[in-house]
């Protein structure tokens, strides 16, 4: 064998285990709803690495640094540049084949006549996609996401099985203790979308605005690697905070969580307006490009999960879920 030709077959083999590594899924594994299927989500092997490398107990101090919070910051700013400029537009073709996008669900459902890949990110579905469950029956509250869904009984469940975050709790999460105190170890669902799924979020119930606020901070990925470690993912995340006070269910917290190359968390206008009238279904804003996390928490008591999605949460298995599902029931009265 020639140099040229050892050389030439290493290069093939690096090329190959880069493939590999880039285009092999290794995703936390889930239930798909719909069809019972059950898979892993679809998650690069190379991010999967990254993830182990920075959330495990020997390396998570370097999450916490101010330099490693900087690049996370200084790269979400750049991803959001990039994914807004015009020239992004010719990565929507491979995203739509790697992720297996069905794009009958949205309009437009040509690619091409997205400007860029930020305006493909933040898709609509076309009228009638995505239908709300019982969307009369103020009893019912519904999945707010397209996304993969763990639900818990108690905060103290929670914890234990899902979020392990040194000193998590609602108080930290929303930055005040006596309005936390209406969530005292109250019910919490985990809502985790993935860059390919629609970015877009629905309100769960139907009521009265209380309360909104925003409240910045860092763009960890919120990859369940992240979310298990002891490293305070979800209360370091920059997250818009909304109170909805409902008939049937009480007081229920949306919060929506930016991520790693998420450098927009919006709510729609309606959501910051105290005493305005909210239904189920109705859109209260997206994230754009990146991953990204919403936690709805009720009051304790207050809401009866469906037996599938508790049942596969504590089994550690996510349940892979579209918005306007049923997720509950009310339990109060």
């Amino acid at each position: 064998m020639s140099i040229f030709s050892f050389f030439h077959s290493v290069y093939a083999w690096v090329c190959y285990f880069i493939f590999m590594v880039r285009h092999r899924y290794v995703g936390w594994p889930t239930i798909n709803r719909k069809t019972g299927e059950f898979s892993r989500e679809q998650q690069p092997l190379f991010k999967k690495l990254k993830m182990l490398f920075l959330f495990n107990p020997l390396t998570e101090w370097i999450d916490e640094t101010s330099q490693y919070r900087k690049y996370l910051h200084d790269k979400t700013v750049r991803s959001q540049a990039k994914e807004e400029a015009p020239k992004s537009k010719e990565d929507i073709p491979g995203f739509i084949q790697r992720y297996h996008i069905n794009m009958d669900d949205f309009e437009p459902s040509v690619w091409k006549e997205y400007p860029s890949f930020q305006q493909f990110f933040i898709r609509h579905h076309k009228p009638g996609a995505r239908p709300i469950y019982a969307e009369d029956d103020g009893t019912i509250a519904v999945v707010p996401s397209d996304c993969r869904v763990t639900t818990y009984n108690t905060v103290a469940e929670t914890k234990k099985l899902w979020i392990k975050g040194r000193g998590w709790s609602i108080s930290r999460l929303i930055h005040d203790s006596e309005l936390a105190q209406s969530w005292t170890d109250g019910a919490v669902g985990c809502f985790r979308l993935s860059p390919q799924d629609y970015h877009r979020y629905h309100c769960p119930v139907s009521g009265v605005v209380e309360w909104d606020k925003f409240i910045p901070g860092d763009y960890y990925g919120v990859d369940p690697l992240a979310v298990t470690s002891r490293v305070d993912i979800l209360a370091e995340n920059a997250r818009h905070c909304v109170c909805i006070n409902s008939e049937e269910f009480g007081r229920v917290l949306f919060v929506a969580i930016g991520a790693e190359d998420v450098g927009t968390v919006k709510i729609n206008e309606k959501f910051t307006q105290k005493g305005a009238k909210v239904r189920k279904g109705d859109e209260v804003g997206i994230f754009e490009f990146g991953g990204s996390s919403i936690i709805v928490a009720f009051e304790r008591g207050s809401i009866q999960w469906d037996g599938d999605l508790i049942a596969w949460s504590r089994k550690g298995v996510m349940v892979d879920v579209e918005v306007g599902m049923r997720m509950g029931r009310a339990a109060k009265g």
